[in-house]
């Protein structure tokens, strides 16, 4: 061969190189990369753990959730050549309820078939009571069985609007609201992935999930933002502090803006939510007490795995660091004399919330410029149509999806406060004649403005609302009012017998 030949033939093969480095983005996969690892799996198999099609187009830099195959729990064909083949049986959400079983539940059989039975899988422990305080004569098993309502006749029906297309955005088959600290994945992946600024951050599961997990959920004027010191501001931008004259109020991760209080005790020593809340996957999950721990004495059973005794001093494994953290026990005398009687937080939560008749209206119709001072809605979609309406360029049809279906449907839900503050505990006894702090419960009012401007219903309140004990999660030391809260339960009468 001549050289002129020899250079016309690798001028060739560059040039067609060059030619396939021009392709359209994603026309190809590239080819499979030819590393490989092994890992034991739960089962003490070894498996290959193949850096293939998939990782060179999605590289992830952690290691793949235990040594698996992306296809192990995504399914598709690594092995194609073009996007829409590799992607071909793609499971997008494998951790999902719908698929958990088969995907998650040959690694972690006892794990996946009692977390279908938690309240945090059913969410039996808020629906239930809402359903009931408005017409229900038997509770539902899981959310999913709430009945869909288009067009409600009945308050029961109109609860249940409410409850599939407002309230339940929090529940493992959604993906949380569209604000930055509210996003997470479905089903399992819903407290063992990790989100930031509503996005992914990788695809290493937590075996131990943290209180961000936890927060996605329970934010707000609920136990668990109280944890942190969190108290949501009212609705109105009359409340918004600090008042800005501009108009530009800081990012509101969770769709709320807050007062910002004292934390619990426990967070500002280092406690995850997780060390005393256990065993979530099954049922309620387990929770320890305060008595468990702060009258704990030597020689007695340990309460929980991560409670320790050395030198009869008990200390609690923070899950958080692995840092052990000495147990107080309770001393003082007033606890010999109330601590049957009494609950731990009528003396030391530093205070309570008292939100007041909360006002819930469906719109069917553009009429938006009522609602001009109350744009912080605390549901993004919310926020988003009364935004569009107002100031865009068009009004949008008043409509709603349903956050297990993911459908839209005709109507609005808006929300706002008659009273809302926190405030001294209020205290009252329970239906064991305990004294606990007690929060306004049930305290809602649902109104409907049909299509046609018609009031269907017009601030109907259910029945059995008022006071009920609640635990708060905003304890510290008792302080120097507690003698006066002991002298004010002392006149409280008991509840009457039923």
């Amino acid at each position: 061969m001549s050289p002129r030949e020899l250079l016309l033939i690798l001028t060739l093969l560059l040039l067609a190189a060059c030619g396939q480095d021009n392709q359209p983005t994603g026309s190809q996969v590239p080819a499979p990369l030819a590393t490989t690892a092994t890992a034991a799996s739960p089962g003490g198999k070894p498996v290959v753990a193949s850096q293939v099609g998939c990782l060179a187009c999605h590289p992830f830099a952690e290691k793949i959730h235990a040594g698996l195959d992306c296809t192990g729990c995504h399914g598709g064909k690594p092995e194609a050549t073009t996007k829409p083949e590799a992607h071909a049986g793609l499971l997008a959400t494998p951790g999902d309820p719908e698929h958990l079983k088969s995907k998650c539940g040959p690694c972690h059989a006892r794990q996946t078939t009692t977390i279908i039975s938690s309240r945090h899988f059913t969410l039996s422990g808020e629906i239930n009571p809402v359903r009931r305080h408005f017409g229900a004569t038997s509770d539902l098993t899981s959310a999913l069985d709430i009945p869909v309502a288009p067009r409600p006749d009945t308050p029961l029906a109109l609860a249940d609007d409410l409850l599939r297309r407002r309230c339940l955005g929090c529940h493992v088959y959604s993906r949380g609201d569209d604000f930055a600290a509210t996003r997470h994945g479905t089903g399992c992946a819903a407290c063992h992935l990790e989100y930031r600024d509503g996005k992914l951050v990788s695809h290493r599961f937590l075996a131990a999930p943290g209180d961000n997990q936890c927060l996605a959920c329970h934010y707000g004027n609920r136990v668990g933002g109280d944890y942190y010191g969190s108290f949501e501001h009212d609705l109105r931008k009359d409340y918004r502090t600090p008042f800005q004259a501009d108009g530009n109020y800081p990012d509101r991760p969770y769709g709320m803006e807050e007062h910002r209080l004292q934390p619990d005790i426990h967070q500002r020593s280092g406690m995850i939510c997780r060390d005393c809340h256990t065993g979530l996957h099954q049922g309620a999950g387990t929770t320890i007490t305060c008595a468990a721990c702060h009258f704990w004495r030597s020689g007695q059973p340990l309460p929980t795995a991560n409670l320790l005794a050395e030198k009869g001093q008990l200390q609690i494994r923070l899950r958080a660091n692995d840092r052990l953290l000495p147990v107080p026990p309770a001393r003082d005398p007033a606890h010999a004399r109330n601590g049957k009687n009494i609950d731990c937080a009528v003396c030391h939560a530093q205070w309570g919330f008292n939100d007041q008749n909360i006002q819930l209206l469906r719109s069917d119709v553009e009429d938006y410029q009522a609602w001009e001072d109350l744009l912080v809605q605390g549901s993004f979609e919310a926020e988003t149509q009364l935004l569009n309406s107002l100031y865009g360029s068009s009004e949008v049809p008043p409509s709603m999806t349903d956050k297990f279906t993911g459908q839209s449907r005709p109507g609005l839900w808006l929300k706002l406060f008659a009273l809302r503050r926190w405030e001294e505990p209020l205290i009252g006894r329970d239906p064991k004649g305990r004294f606990r702090v007690m929060r306004p419960s049930l305290d809602l009012h649902l109104s409907w403005v049909d299509e046609a401007g018609k009031t269907v219903f017009d601030a109907v309140a259910g029945e059995g609302a008022g006071l009920r004990p609640y635990t708060p999660h905003t304890i510290g030391k008792a302080g120097a009012f507690y003698r006066q809260r002991l002298a004010d339960i002392s006149t409280t009468k008991p509840p009457a017998s039923k």
